[in-house]
């Protein structure tokens, strides 16, 4: 029996379990679409407004789930509308696998409409691409592609497939698998190196855990808490690692780097050991490099033999998965070396150096994360934008669970927000999903609205609008003498009237005393909802460390 190219697509999305599929039509996957138009009962398509929407929403779907987002796109300007989005989650190490149509064969190369090289324009972003020339090629490729994403280290993997691929006919029995074989060695440490680490750990005064998004990757966060509650060990997170410890226990210390907490660099710069899980060690939390925990050794396990000693030296690498390691780890007995000095150190510099901001006056975004905080269910997933409104979201609301907490890390993608929380809310129906926003980056896919009036999807919105780039403007404030070039904002519409247009449910917030009554009905509401608060423009973040600076060189204010 011969088959289509495009029911071989479908086969294998059904193969891998594919519920979701993100996607945009066009020219080029017209046979795609065709084909599954007779499968809607088992593969639902969400369709975005504009393809990066899409591409974050299939983004949005696997941070939150731990399954492979997929997305369908068309050639062209369909294929490069994706970028930002396939970077976003390349940055992030997040597994997708993008299908995008591609001019027939014998068009191409010949500047045909709507051509361009998708798999060279996608080649420094991807994991791996395949661009598919033949019948026999596709079956083994998409094979690949989904083995590739999830494998090891996650991320993007692109299958370019030309138009004629799609209905070229190809027998059943002549469909070959790819060979996955390679790229399914689980690496393996010595035992000796993980007894090295213990033996530091057993002769360290001031041990410090760093846990990044590698923890949460792996499926190692209840792990993690069992070793750093069994040996009284000190931890604290990056951006992408919160979630993986609750936010309110004695060991937790928060944050580092440029917008951490000043007791999470405290602990950084006064440690002797510190053991990292899964930390790609980036500017913005080392600050200066050379002055990076000047009294400590440094062991850093990754599954990526790329980052270990990219950024940061140190005195023992371990390749592996963070799961592996910590189950070895907790193999081992109970620390003997008692660290209480140390944590209570660090609990003294946490009481005296808190997060804070000014209360009851003009309405302040960190009131309004504190109040999202205590109103909306534990199991939330909180997706936040870039910018000012990221940072108060990370420093002030109250993680306690992994995959909680959506954010882009690497790119720092600006528009991230409110698409991605479509694709959240799809693969976890139900649980809350609240998206907390700045008014620049809200308007960078404001076109996910409708996406959200479609689908029906329950999606709460919280943008905090200062009518300003905040974080740029915050630079310019503290570092370019307040000229504020480009960075105001003053012409920005009514979100709540938009959102009304669109037929979501929504309120504007300027009053303080109105704030807590606002939130509780957000977190209560049954059908979407939006809040646009007009927050205090002059409000900053802080702590800060200067770019460059050393962490302990730290701005309180």
């Amino acid at each position: 029996m011969k088959v289509t190219g495009a029911s071989i697509i479908i086969k294998k999305l059904l193969d891998e379990k594919v519920e979701y599929i993100f996607g945009y039509p066009g020219g080029s996957v017209i046979p795609l679409f065709d084909e599954l138009y007779n499968f809607t009962d088992k593969i639902k398509l969400i369709q975005p407004r504009h393809e990066q929407g899409g591409t974050h929403a299939a983004d949005g779907y696997a941070r939150s789930t731990g399954r492979v987002g997929v997305v369908v796109v068309t050639s062209g300007p369909g294929a490069t509308n994706t970028v930002t989005g396939i970077a976003t989650a390349y940055m992030d190490s997040v597994p997708l696998v993008i299908i995008t149509g591609q001019v027939p064969v014998s068009l191409m190369g010949s500047d045909a409409f709507q051509e361009v090289d998708t798999t060279a324009i996608t080649l420094p972003i991807t994991k791996a691409n395949f661009l598919i020339r033949n019948i026999e090629e596709l079956a083994p490729s998409l094979d690949l592609a989904f083995h590739i994403a999830k494998s090891g280290r996650p991320g993007p993997v692109l299958v370019d497939i030309p138009s004629d691929i799609q209905k070229a006919l190809i027998d059943e029995k002549d469909i070959k698998k790819g060979d996955t074989q390679e790229y399914s060695v689980r690496k393996k440490f010595p035992d000796k190196e993980i007894e090295k680490v213990f033996k530091m750990l057993s002769a360290a005064k001031k041990p410090l855990l760093i846990s990044g998004g590698g923890v949460i990757i792996s499926e190692a966060a209840e792990l993690l808490v069992r070793f750093v509650e069994k040996n009284n060990i000190p931890l604290i997170t990056t951006l992408m690692g919160k979630g993986v410890y609750p936010s309110n226990e004695r060991l937790y210390f928060d944050g580092l780097g440029m917008h951490g907490t000043y007791y999470g660099n405290y602990a950084v710069q006064n440690s002797d050991l510190i053991l990292a899980l899964g930390v790609r060690f980036s500017d913005r939390i080392l600050g200066n490099v050379e002055k990076f925990a000047p009294h400590a050794k440094i062991v850093h396990v990754d599954i990526d033999r790329s980052e270990i000693e990219k950024n940061v030296p140190t005195v023992l690498g371990i390749e592996g998965d963070v799961k592996d390691v910590l189950l070895k780890f907790l193999s081992f007995p109970e620390l003997k070396t008692d660290f209480s000095d140390w944590v209570e150190e660090l609990n003294k510099v946490k009481k005296e150096f808190p997060l804070k901001y000014e209360k009851g006056r003009k309405l302040k975004p960190q009131y309004l994360i504190e109040l999202a905080n205590k109103y909306f269910p534990e199991d939330t997933i909180i997706v936040s934008d870039v910018g000012q409104n990221q940072m108060w979201t990370a420093q002030f609301y109250k993680f306690k669970r992994p995959r909680t907490f959506l954010t882009t890390g690497g790119l720092g993608t600006m528009g991230f927000g409110l698409p991605a929380s479509i694709g959240a809310k799809v693969g976890n129906p139900d649980r809350e999903v609240l998206v907390i926003s700045g008014d620049g980056g809200f308007q960078m896919n404001i076109q996910e609205l409708m996406t959200i009036r479609r689908y029906g999807l329950n999606v709460k919105i919280l943008i905090v609008d200062n009518a300003y780039l905040g974080m740029v403007k915050q630079w310019q404030e503290l570092f370019y003498n307040k000229r504020f070039s480009a960075t105001p904002f003053t012409d920005n519409p009514d979100f709540g009237a938009i959102a009304k247009v669109i037929g979501l449910k929504s309120k504007t917030l300027k009053e303080w005393d109105k704030a807590e009554k606002t939130i509780k009905e957000l977190a209560l509401s049954e059908e979407p909802m939006l809040i646009h608060a007009l927050i205090d423009p002059e409000e900053n973040v802080f702590p800060m460390v200067p770019a460059g600076a050393p962490l302990n060189e730290i701005l309180l204010n």
